[in-house]
């Protein structure tokens, strides 16, 4: 089934929301992104840390110099609409900024900004038994791009490149997904998701110095660890700490929280979801699943 789409400001079917061949997105990757997963909680549908997707969805704009034509509060309202008119449950809405059709060339300043918001159903990212079960994954040959070659704090479909060239040689490899490492051989992420190692107890993660996308739910798994008493360090962890975590997980609004089983053939753990990760995957889901939301990170649809 196809759903509308609410394209520069109004709702229109599937088929008809069309882009010129000519758009400077299309020959440049000049567009901004955000993923948000709505639940289908016991207390009604609704729509995951909303208002902060929509913020870094406007700042990624704003660092790209894209003039939204739309403020926050549109964008959001728009969200909740697309939710409400397609009747949706458990879904994926996709808000993007993009730059139109215009003067051709590197320089996009003339360009028109055009905002498109998309709705459909996705189930689990990285499989159906994911959550369960976890991934197997390899380190990827391709590293994170370095600090001050393309703003990491920006969630822009150009920075994606990098992350496709990961993700299929993950899969042509036989893996699920890539872990990418750092210019400087540090852990950086996932091709989309955000990565945390488990040691005695203590969660590791990059800093998002490492050029890493600051990851909404990695911010909230930073949260759940606080409130559940598990320490959390970031900073520089070497590849070969993988090899030795007793836990390791991926993060992502599409990932949600994903344990990862091995590692470029060595099993993780037990080689199965170990405990830190399954306290984590409760407390987050008694959130998202039963709406018991003490921090307000869920929007209800039509509420």
């Amino acid at each position: 089934m196809k759903y509308d789409i609410w394209f520069n400001g109004k709702f229109v079917p599937h088929e008809d929301a069309k882009v010129h061949v000519l758009s400077h997105a299309i020959h440049y990757g000049s567009s901004v992104f955000e993923g948000i997963r709505a639940y289908d909680t016991k207390k009604g549908v609704a729509i995951y840390r909303l208002g902060e997707h929509i913020r870094r969805l406007l700042d990624s704009a704003k660092i790209y110099r894209m003039q939204s034509p739309y403020d926050q509060e549109i964008i959001e309202q728009a969200s909740i609409e697309i939710i409400s008119r397609s009747k949706l449950k458990a879904s994926y809405i996709r808000p993007i900024l993009f730059r139109g059709e215009g003067p051709m060339g590197v320089n996009p300043l003339d360009n028109p900004v055009e905002t498109a918001i998309a709705a459909f159903p996705w189930g689990p990212y990285l499989g159906e038994d994911s959550f369960e079960q976890g991934v197997d994954v390899q380190v990827s040959s391709w590293n994170r791009f370095a600090p001050n070659t393309l703003p990491a704090l920006a969630k822009a479909g150009g920075n994606y490149l990098n992350a496709s060239l990961v993700k299929m040689e993950a899969l042509l490899n036989g893996y699920i997904e890539g872990i990418m490492l750092t210019t400087s051989g540090y852990l950086a992420e996932g091709s989309g998701e955000n990565l945390f190692i488990v040691r005695d107890g203590t969660l590791y993660t990059a800093p998002t110095s490492f050029s890493i996308l600051p990851g909404i739910t990695r911010s909230s798994v930073i949260k759940l660890a606080e409130i559940a008493d598990i320490p959390v360090q970031e900073g520089s962890v070497p590849r070969e700490a993988l090899y030795l975590a007793d836990e390791l997980f991926f993060t992502g609004t599409a990932a949600e929280i994903t344990p990862i089983r091995s590692v470029d053939k060595y099993v993780v753990g037990d080689g199965k979801r170990g405990p830190v990760t399954k306290k984590l995957q409760e407390m987050f889901l008694d959130i998202v699943e039963e709406g018991n939301d003490p921090f307000k990170w869920l929007t209800y649809v039509g509420q």
